[in-house]
């Protein structure tokens, strides 16, 4: 996405903003530096963030005396922004707390925003979980778009089918044929219902032990799932619009909680789509995992996988190792990283 051209007065607000975000950096640590010669602040401590409010953050302990307990943190002047999942080191004091160091991170998820910017959604989580339904219908370049975001992640994807009441004569066969693709290339497929109470046993016990975030289309179920997964947390749920059949955003910051068995779970802001735009057309090819055992195997150096003679990509396609609708997607996209190339070389 190319970054906008601002007005004067755009840019004079932007500025406004920024000295009064640096004045309140500054401001929270003079309290600081005051809290700690009072000694007013307690030991270090190592926490992880379960949500991030700008430059607050609630903080959980996670050994010590205080295990388990929370806290409303600022965080000192010389931090990197961090997102909820990330490992702290920080210290409590009489009313909030204050992070003072950040750990680095095993992973991190992160999306372009419509600035033309990488912007970090969640961390250390090895899990993702790609919700689609049988409404909103489902489209493959967009699940194709998560996967590359979850192998150049170096994150495990598993692709849920929920609201699967909703399947019917009508989408089932153009369901399964869209899940069943994905399993022929090794990808776990599950499917769930929260109404028919079906399959969330066997996702728990999926998400035993580790660090999952779902993602997908809004409308998807994806606040359903976590209000039957985990009682008492009660998101806000979305009903899909009647005109377009998509869903409407529910939740505005991403937050942890933890599974009663064991793991935890991020519950991140619903998108519609999921740019790619920041990726190299060989980084792209990376991404999708069944590609990998014939790349460098062209004739040319330079193949464009197109219609170039001695191309290893398709005669694959020809020999039915790889799918023709995940060669027709990964041209899609890499046809979008083109396009806004142009766009950001013709805006500079």
């Amino acid at each position: 996405m190319s970054k906008r051209n601002l007005t004067r007065r755009q840019s004079w607000r932007i500025k406004k903003i920024q000295d009064e975000r640096v004045q309140r950096a500054h401001q929270h640590e003079e309290r600081f530096s005051a809290q700690l010669n009072a000694g007013e602040l307690g030991p270090e401590i190592r926490g992880r963030v379960i949500a991030h409010y700008g430059r607050q953050v609630d903080v959980e302990a996670v050994d010590g005396e205080m295990q388990g307990q929370q806290m409303r943190c600022y965080l000192r002047a010389n931090l990197e922004p961090l997102v909820t999942g990330d490992d702290v080191i920080w210290r409590p004091g009489p009313d909030e707390g204050v992070v003072v160091a950040n750990m680095p991170r095993s992973s991190v998820l992160k999306r372009p925003t419509p600035h033309g910017e990488l912007k970090a959604v969640a961390a250390n989580i090895d899990l993702i979980i790609i919700t689609i339904a049988p409404e909103p219908t489902p489209y493959a370049n967009l699940i194709d778009r998560y996967l590359v975001a979850a192998e150049l992640s170096d994150i495990r994807p598993i692709l849920l089918l929920n609201k699967t009441d909703l399947i019917s004569d009508s989408n089932r066969s153009a369901l399964e044929s869209l899940l069943q693709r994905y399993e022929q290339i090794g990808y776990q497929v599950m499917r769930a219902s929260t109404k028919a109470d079906h399959g969330l046993d066997l996702l728990i016990d999926s998400l035993k032990g580790h660090i999952s975030v779902f993602v997908g289309q809004s409308g998807v179920g994806k606040s359903s799932l976590i209000n039957k997964l985990l009682p008492g947390v009660d998101l806000r749920v979305g009903a899909l619009s009647e005109g377009t059949r998509k869903g409407t955003h529910t939740t505005t910051t991403a937050r942890l909680f933890h599974f009663p068995s064991g793991g935890d779970l991020i519950d991140s802001p619903g998108i519609r789509e999921f740019a790619l735009w920041h990726l190299s057309p060989d980084e792209l090819l990376e991404g999708f995992a069944e590609f990998r055992p014939f790349l460098g195997h062209c004739r040319f150096r330079d193949c464009r996988h197109d219609r170039e003679p001695g191309c290893a990509l398709r005669k694959a396609l020809e020999e039915g190792a790889i799918s023709q609708p995940r060669m027709l997607s990964y041209q899609q996209i890499l046809n979008s990283l083109d396009e806004e190339a142009q766009l950001r070389l013709e805006t500079e």
